[in-house]
């Protein structure tokens, strides 16, 4: 497979189950794989990731939607526990300040390009989980669950939640997309 097919695999997919068609030490070996590999500005490494399976999965959904106090649909945040597992994602903004702190003269590009990575980072393991025929979706209902996270996995204060990702069986495969005019967003000036 190309990296052109691993990405037109890669799709949102909200329709998941715990049936995995992988071993739990294969989704982590891959999101380990794709934590080394992803770049970052001045190797700063800021990313870090917490995935939780099983029983940690299931109570995460839980206090998450006890978080919003019935703001956001049962039914919804059922959608996201049916699945396996949940990637969270974090930025130690620690290692953000410290490079601040380092090298001043870009001490403003930091948090940028610490956000840059992250999403590489998310994108590379979403890839990644599509690669293994892993249905996941990207959610961000953080900043509101982030106290409750950080209680329930023991997290550093100085890790910022940045996003969540469930993941697991795929039970209904998302609609094909529609082909866009690229024109719209691609200009190409050759010569």
């Amino acid at each position: 497979m190309t990296i052109l097919d691993t990405l037109k695999k890669r799709r949102t997919i909200y329709q998941l189950n715990k049936n995995m068609p992988v071993s739990d030490e294969e989704v982590i070996q891959v999101i380990n794989d794709v934590t080394e590999l992803t770049p970052d500005a001045f190797n700063m490494k800021s990313a870090r990731v917490i995935v939780a399976m099983n029983d940690n999965h299931d109570a995460l959904w839980d206090v998450i939607y006890d978080a919003f106090e019935g703001k956001v649909s049962k039914e919804k945040i059922q959608t996201f526990k049916d699945g396996y597992g949940t990637v969270l994602y974090f930025i130690d903004d620690q290692v953000v300040e410290n490079l601040q702190e380092k090298f001043a003269l870009y001490a403003d590009n930091f948090p940028v390009w610490a956000q840059q990575a992250n999403g590489m980072l998310q994108y590379g393991i979403w890839n990644a989980l599509a690669d293994l025929n892993v249905g996941a979706s990207l959610q961000h209902y953080n900043p509101v669950i982030d106290k409750a996270v950080k209680e329930m996995f023991n997290v550093p204060e100085h890790y910022r939640l940045i996003a969540q990702m469930p993941f697991g069986g795929i039970v209904q495969e998302a609609e094909p997309k529609e082909k866009e005019d690229i024109t719209q967003r691609v200009k190409v000036f050759n010569g």
